[in-house]
Parts: C-alpha cells; sequence; structure tokens
C-alpha cells in the first residue's frame, strides 16, 4: 500500500470522508482541526492511501506537536478525547502503522500517539500509554425510560430541586455565553487546581465548528451557576467540558444540564451522547457519569516506541498546581495559553 498525506484543512476529500465514514466523530471535522491550528499552532496532516486524484475512502488524521519542553510528537489528535482511524479495513491499521513507525525513527520524533476507542492488537509494536474510563449513553430508550434510568437521588431529586429553584437555562453559541462559560471553567479550574485552558480555545472552537458546538447555561435569578460545551456529529453528541459554580452547587445545575441535554439530543434524532474519558483515579466524577445509566469501557491510547510510557509533566506536581490554584484570573488564563501548546 503506498501511503499519501495531504493536508485536511485544504483537502475537501477529507471532509467528505468525515461526513460519511461511520466511525468518524466531532473530532475529525475540520473545525475541530482549525481550532486546534488557530489557538496552538499545531499543523493536522491526514494519511491515506489515495492519491491526489484519487476520491478519498481511508485516512488517519495526526498533529504534529513541537514543543522544547515536551519534544516532537505526531498524536492523534491533541485535546482530544478519541480519534478512530477512519479506515475501509481495520486489517489496514498495520500498514499505517508501519509508515508512521519509520517516520517516527527517520525524523527522531519523541513518539506518535494513536487515540482509538477500539483496543490495538498486540503486534502492531505500539504499546498501552495511558488508559482512561469512557462513558456512552444510548438514547434508544424513550425519553421516560432515560430518566428512570437516572440515579433516584443523586440525579433525579437534583434535577427536580433545580426546577423547583426555577433555574433559567439557555442554549447557544453567543459571546455573552462564552463569556459566561468561560467565567465558570476558570472557577472551576482553580477548585481543582488545574491551569484553565486559554479563552482563545473556546472562542475559536466557538468560530470554528459553527452550529456543531453549543454552550448550556444554567442560572439562578440572572447569575450563571453551572455550564458546558459539547459537540455534535452525525448521531452523536459529546459532552466535552463541564463548569460550575460550587457555591450553588445545592442546586442540582449541572444534573439540570445533563437532562436538558439528553432531551435535545434525543428530539434531534442523535442516538448516543459521548461523556468522555476519565481519568482512573477520578472516582468522583466516573461515579457521577455512571448514575446517568451511561455504559462504561477502558480507553487506551497507544504509543511507539514502546517504553515512551506516560509521566506526568513538571506543571502537573501538586505543589505548582496549588501556585496554578491562587494566581488571578487573567495571570491564570495566560499562563495556560503559554502552557497548553505544549501539553497537546
Amino acid at each position: 500500500m503506498n501511503i499519501y498525506v495531504t493536508n485536511p484543512l485544504a483537502d475537501q476529500r477529507w471532509d467528505d470522508l468525515v461526513a460519511r465514514h461511520a466511525l468518524a466523530s466531532a473530532f475529525h471535522q475540520r473545525g475541530w482541526l482549525e481550532a486546534l491550528s488557530r489557538t496552538y499552532g499545531y499543523n493536522p496532516l491526514v494519511l491515506t492511501s489515495a492519491s491526489e486524484d484519487k476520491p478519498m475512502s481511508d485516512g488517519i488524521v495526526l498533529c504534529r506537536v513541537s514543543s522544547w519542553i515536551t519534544g516532537t510528537r505526531m498524536v492523534s489528535l491533541p485535546f482530544s478525547d478519541h480519534c478512530e482511524p477512519l479506515l475501509e479495513d481495520p486489517q489496514d491499521l498495520s500498514e499505517f502503522v508501519e509508515w508512521l513507525r519509520a517516520e517516527r525513527d527517520s525524523q527522531r520524533w519523541k513518539y506518535v500517539e494513536l487515540r482509538p476507542l477500539v483496543q490495538i492488537r498486540d503486534d502492531y509494536t505500539t504499546q498501552q500509554a495511558q488508559s482512561y474510563c469512557f462513558h456512552e449513553l444510548n438514547l434508544s430508550p424513550g425519553l421516560e425510560q432515560l430518566f428512570r434510568n437516572l440515579h433516584k437521588d443523586s440525579i433525579q431529586r437534583k434535577i427536580q430541586r433545580a426546577e423547583r429553584e426555577g433555574l433559567s437555562y439557555v442554549t447557544g453559541r453567543s459571546e455573552t455565553l462564552a463569556d459566561s462559560f468561560y467565567r465558570l471553567m476558570l472557577r472551576t479550574r482553580r477548585r481543582h487546581h488545574l491551569l484553565p485552558q486559554p479563552r482563545a480555545w473556546f472562542k475559536n472552537l466557538v468560530e470554528c465548528m459553527g452550529d456543531k458546538a453549543q454552550i448550556r447555561v444554567a442560572a439562578k435569578n440572572g447569575t450563571p451557576v453551572a455550564a458546558m460545551l459539547t459537540l455534535s456529529h452525525g448521531s452523536s453528541v459529546i459532552y466535552k467540558y463541564g463548569c460550575s459554580d460550587e457555591r450553588h452547587h445545592n442546586l442540582g445545575a449541572m444534573p439540570f444540564l445533563f437532562w436538558k441535554l439528553i432531551e435535545e439530543a434525543k428530539a434531534s434524532g442523535a442516538e448516543k451522547i459521548d461523556f468522555g474519558r476519565s481519568d482512573l483515579d477520578q472516582e468522583s466524577l466516573i461515579a457521577f457519569k455512571d448514575k446517568f445509566g451511561a455504559t462504561k469501557k477502558l480507553l487506551h491510547y497507544y504509543r511507539y516506541p514502546q517504553g515512551t510510557k506516560h509521566r506526568p509533566a513538571a506543571w502537573g506536581e501538586n505543589a505548582i498546581r496549588q501556585c496554578f490554584s491562587i494566581l488571578p484570573d487573567s495571570v491564570s488564563s495566560t499562563a495556560g495559553r503559554l502552557v497548553y501548546r505544549h501539553m497537546g
């Protein structure tokens, strides 16, 4: 098999493949790739067996991440929970992996990383670098059954509490909603002792993804108390980011927002909600997602060469994270802009 390299931001054939391939997700879309490029300077590329004069029937999309801190590597894809190779025949993956191995050795990249939803065979000379818990909610049952499947105390009653409290709810892509979302994101990341993503990342996501990106905000008496950002593709909706004001957690705003998401996704004809990945040590987050009736499985990332195991970056150490948590919002956001491009 001959392997060709093309630019997915300029090649309409990639858009066509993503539109029709059963395993494509929002993370394959041109808008997601454009946002990565605008925000972090990553240059996406697609490997395909189709020469430039042929229709594209397969493709693996990656980004080159060049960093003097974390090294140069090829990742499919940075900041994406998963990114399935879009192939005609799963057996073809071995030839793409072989090409990547040879290119990595020639270019002396630190590693190549793939993030498929489906487990890769051991004989592809890649190694599991990191594992996560992945949740997905099947929307095929009726709305009443979906509500009954929610945990009675932790989710159902909190949704009912939010409705009694008269929480307002808005969904859209306006600058006002984006500002409300980001203020809550800053608060949430500080609470978890983590740097926030740069404001430009969310601005670019909304602009580049168009109506495939939606912000949902719940408010009490006009004050935003919880928000989420979702992405959509075909019959799937991805819950990507969520944030809240912990002073109002008793109002049940996040369960309320998730239920609104379920209602709207169901009404739009979506067949599933991708609840995303969770670190295996995030037991409370995993338990929270379990309570929506979502199914879970292990999600593995794979790296070549073997031995390049995942290790927390220096800025992830507890002492530095504690320092980040007390920075003013403007400084914290700037620090996130400088640091995140090295983390993809």
